[in-house]
């Protein structure tokens, strides 16, 4: 089945390659995140011509399009948004901690439950944060070639870099490259980190206009060396500050010989034929067809060399290589019609063929564990969009109609602009479906970690509130309920860590305030949330206020040759009772033994540009020798101490 999917995939991609017609986005540009820079003409039009009549392209015509459509363009600004995801992943890490090395996982502040999945993930969810997603994924057409390189420093020995290439063969069809290669050996034993992250993608687009395609190809693998975090006797050590522990490297940890690794591929096409274009039609309809095909194969694998006390008995004595994988074949047809009255419609029909489990059948206690979750689901939804007015108004739903997975979601969303400065928007959405498939069937070694069970489906309502505004604030507030919820605890009967569903149902509040204040040079960037868990049985556990803030300057120097930004980050959020890490299954699971948090974190840093270059240099968590080492990401896994870290983002413009 394999070679049948690469080989059509291929077929599609030859067609698009040796097509030679001009493409036009068909999106609107998105310019509220973006900036005209120096060298680069401000004017939108295609083209301009200098007194030589050489073409000077423009900055707005590099653009990146989303796998929704939408448009914006290449952005080499420097802003305090730059700095906060100026890291390994490339996001924003508000609401996350990460643990001590790059390239390690994070544990969460804070959960997002609006949900529009119908399908079980594969698990191992402590790893998806350096995975690039269907979603992350973006297209681009350039008038000439464009290249970014990332370089940032890691720990003792280690960086992360990435090089993304991207052209234009013609005016409508456009491949890019990119590769992200990550190695950190960390400051603790036996946690080094090893990510490698290539993509491909093509865009293209028939001169008429009548067939657009998007293609991509993900392959990426992340690897870490896992030691169980330290010893419960060392933990004493470290936050005493015993100065002869100041060296990391000497602290035992609770094992040695293992690491879990989680690799996938994926083929992604998306394609779509317009029956009736806008403009062929007076009364300005349209009628396209749209076809969306992804094959995801992934696995995610625990080895260790001997068996350790710290998960209970095992099978084996040696070799332990637990693996779980999942093979997703995924169709979707699409019939969308746009009118102007109307709005847009979409109906759509999707097909899943899945195939998790392992290679054996498991038997404990004359009980029989099966290897496989295979079969085919059907699920039908549909989409609706309008404006009216100042309104602007948005529906979305999906259910499942056939196989052994029950899911179903529903969306609204209404939002108003009061001026060009206000933006007020409520959403509703509910969602049910099934855990992920680490929680119905695993398999390991360890007698502990041996299970098949028969979960309800996980039901989420959420209603939230928003309001953008940059004279103003931005302020975001979210109310969810959470029936079944699904999570991992130590089972303390039998021991080791199980999966388990809750019967209460529980609601999580959350309010977020982001807003930067300016006054001359300084700027006060501040994003603040209040969480609040309503949950008998404490399987959801948040901190009730988590907060980042920071005070910065930015000048221009030399001319404006130099622009500089210089600042403090500080970083907080109140104690509470953090998840713990379990790393042969990858995942976070409930503890409330101790609570953890309430300490500070500063970072000081200087980030300059001077042209498309971007330079950025800090000085992580420099308060940690003097307000106590009580910091942790985890339960026995302490976040990490000061630092000092370099990077570089450079684009070059051909």
């Amino acid at each position: 089945m394999k070679q049948i999917i690469l080989s059509f995939f291929l077929m599609c991609f030859s067609h698009l390659a040796f097509s030679q017609v001009a493409p036009k986005l068909d999106k609107e540009i998105d310019k509220s995140d973006t900036a005209t820079e120096k060298g680069l003409t401000e004017k939108s039009s295609d083209t301009s011509k200098t007194k030589d009549e050489k073409k000077v392209a423009k900055i707005e015509q590099y653009l990146i399009i989303s796998h929704l459509n939408d448009t914006t363009y290449v952005d080499t600004t420097l802003s305090i948004q730059k700095e906060y995801k100026f890291n390994a992943i490339r996001k924003d890490e508000f609401g996350l901690i990460s643990f001590s090395n790059m390239g390690q996982t994070y544990n969460t502040l804070s959960t997002d439950f609006k949900s529009q999945r119908l399908m079980p993930k594969l698990g191992a969810r402590s790893k998806f944060f350096a995975f690039r997603e269907v979603e992350d994924v973006s297209y681009y057409h350039v008038p000439t070639p464009l290249t970014e390189l990332f370089y940032k420093t890691g720990f003792e020995q280690g960086q992360v870099a990435q090089g993304f290439f991207t052209v234009n063969t013609s005016e409508q069809f456009n491949l890019s490259l990119s590769y992200k290669g990550l190695r950190s050996l960390g400051n603790y034993q036996h946690i080094i980190s090893s990510i490698g992250d290539f993509e491909f993608t093509t865009n293209y687009k028939t001169k008429d206009e009548r067939y657009i395609a998007k293609f991509h190809f993900v392959g990426q693998d992340v690897n870490n060396e896992e030691n169980g975090g330290l010893s419960d006797d060392d933990v004493v050590y470290f936050e005493n500050g015993d100065s002869d522990f100041l060296d990391r490297g000497v602290f035992d940890v609770n094992f040695e010989d293992a690491d879990n690794t989680l690799k996938g591929k994926r083929f992604h096409l998306d394609h779509r034929y317009y029956i009736v274009k806008p403009k062929d039609s007076l009364a300005k309809h349209s009628l396209n067809v749209n076809h969306i095909m992804t094959f995801d194969d992934q696995y995610y694998q625990f080895n260790q060399d001997d068996v350790n006390d710290y998960f209970g008995d095992a099978f084996v004595s040696t070799d332990i290589e637990d693996r779980s994988t999942i093979e997703n074949f995924y169709n979707q047809v699409q019939l969308n019609y746009s009118n102007a009255l109307l709005g847009d419609l979409q109906f759509n029909v999707s097909h899943d063929n899945y195939n998790y489990g392992y290679d054996q059948i498991v038997i404990i206690d004359d009980e029989q564990i099966t290897n496989r979750l295979k079969g085919n689901i059907i699920a039908v939804g549909g989409k609706y969009h309008n404006r009216f007015g100042g309104f602007d108004i948005y529906g979305d739903a999906g259910l499942n109609v056939t196989g052994d997975f029950a899911g179903n979601y529903i969306t609204g969303k209404a939002s108003y602009r009061f001026t060009d400065d206000i933006l007020m928007s409520a959403e509703i959405n509910h969602n049910a479906s099934q855990p992920n498939y680490n929680f119905l069937l695993y398999q390991s070694s360890y007698l502990n970690y041996n299970w098949q069970t028969n979960f309800s489906t996980e039901k989420t309502q959420q209603l939230s509130f928003k309001l953008e505004s940059k004279k103003l604030a931005n302020i975001s507030v979210d109310y969810s309920t959470i029936s079944d919820y699904a999570y991992f605890k130590e089972d303390e009967d039998a021991g080791g860590i199980k999966p388990f569903q809750n019967s209460a149902t529980i609601t999580y509040l959350r309010v977020r305030l982001d807003k930067e204040i300016k006054f001359g040079h300084f700027a006060l960037d501040n994003s603040i949330m209040y969480q609040n868990v309503q949950d008998d049985n404490q399987v959801l556990n948040m901190p009730e206020f988590v907060t980042r803030n920071t005070l910065y300057y930015r000048n221009e120097f030399f001319k404006k040759a130099l622009l500089l930004e210089t600042g403090v980050t500080f970083n907080y959020f109140t104690d509470y009772y953090m998840n713990a890490y379990d790393p042969l299954l990858a995942e976070f699971y409930v503890q409330t033994d101790r609570e953890y948090g309430n300490f500070p974190r500063f970072d000081f840093f200087i980030n300059a540009k001077i042209q498309q270059t971007r330079i950025y240099f800090k000085v992580e968590h420099f308060n940690a020798s003097f307000t106590g080492y009580d910091y942790y990401s985890a339960p026995n896994y302490p976040y990490r101490d000061l630092a000092l870290r370099f990077g570089i983002v450079w684009n070059f413009f051909m």
